[in-house]
């Protein structure tokens, strides 16, 4: 067997071969282990992409396509009548305004709210402060449903029911909104505040100057997670408004659940019409999402 010396040490020759066959055999591992992952999640966004991919399908489908016998993947002709039933015989204008509405305003309080309180929790320290950290984060183990009678008394009794204040003021603030600034804005290095106070800046000037522009992606992820869940919400809405003009357009939908039947295609273009908009701003400004989450520690 062949040998080499280095240094005055006898060296295998084939060592060297050895260990570029382990190299090979790292590197093959790696790219099956990379295949096997890139194919796992291709098969996870199918199945969660699906339920919308036919959502689209049923939307853009004649009435006879979709009772005609067989499983098509695709319109066998494209219409928009579903669209053009559900325009003529719903105010869709009128409620997609009033979601816009409301979901707008009620995530700009609550980002406001949830920033304003994260920031006191993670730099203001005063007596009882994990205290009322604890009590805001145990809010989170109340099912929303056990709070809606007291929700809906109070609500009556300042006066507010059937305005989109009713709907707007009880989810105006986010115990997980708050723990979320929380978490983020203790993730910026304390040299910038230290700095800040012996250039002789107050709180206010600290929130407005150092704070706010680093949480940019602390803002987006706060203001789509109400914006969704603003957008989406059916039960409060519901019990809240009694007005027709003010329904949102979960609401409408029951409108199209008929007594004997169902109207398919006009349901899932008037459900393309409330998903849509999140899905494009989701789209939009997932970075920002990601951001947001990765430098909480939410992972």
């Amino acid at each position: 067997m062949s040998s080499l010396r280095v240094d005055g040490n006898p060296v295998d020759g084939n060592r060297s071969r050895q260990e570029a066959g382990y190299a090979a055999a790292r590197r093959r591992r790696h790219r099956s282990g990379l295949a096997l992952r890139i194919a796992l999640a291709i098969v996870a966004c199918a199945v969660v992409l699906f339920p919308l991919y036919w959502m689209v399908v049923v939307a853009f489908s004649t009435r006879s396509d979709l009772f005609s016998s067989g499983l098509r993947l695709w319109p066998q002709s494209f219409t928009l009548e579903n669209f053009q039933r559900v325009f003529s015989s719903f105010p869709i204008s009128a409620w997609f305004g009033n979601s816009l509405a409301i979901a707008l305003v009620t995530s700009a309080i609550t980002v406001s709210t949830s920033l304003l309180a994260g920031y006191a929790f993670a730099q203001l320290k005063f007596r009882g402060s994990s205290f009322l950290f604890l009590v805001a984060l145990s809010t989170l183990m109340i099912p929303v449903q056990v709070i809606m009678v007291p929700l809906f008394k109070i609500v009556t009794q300042l006066g507010l029911y059937g305005s989109y204040w009713a709907v707007i003021l009880p989810t105006a603030a986010s115990a997980f909104g708050v723990f979320l600034s929380r978490q983020f804005i203790l993730a910026i290095p304390r040299d910038l505040f230290e700095a800040a106070r012996i250039d002789g800046a107050g709180q206010l000037r600290i929130f407005l100057q150092i704070v706010l522009p680093l949480c940019k992606p602390l803002l987006a992820v706060l203001f789509f997670m109400s914006l969704l869940q603003t957008w989406n919400d059916f039960a409060w809405p519901l019990i809240a408004l009694k007005d027709n003009a003010l329904f949102t357009l979960p609401i409408g939908l029951l409108y199209l659940q008929g007594q004997f039947g169902s109207d398919y295609g006009g349901t899932m273009a008037f459900a393309l019409l409330t998903v849509a908009p999140m899905v494009v701003l989701f789209l939009v400004f997932q970075r920002f999402f990601v951001q947001g989450f990765a430098r909480s520690g939410i992972q």
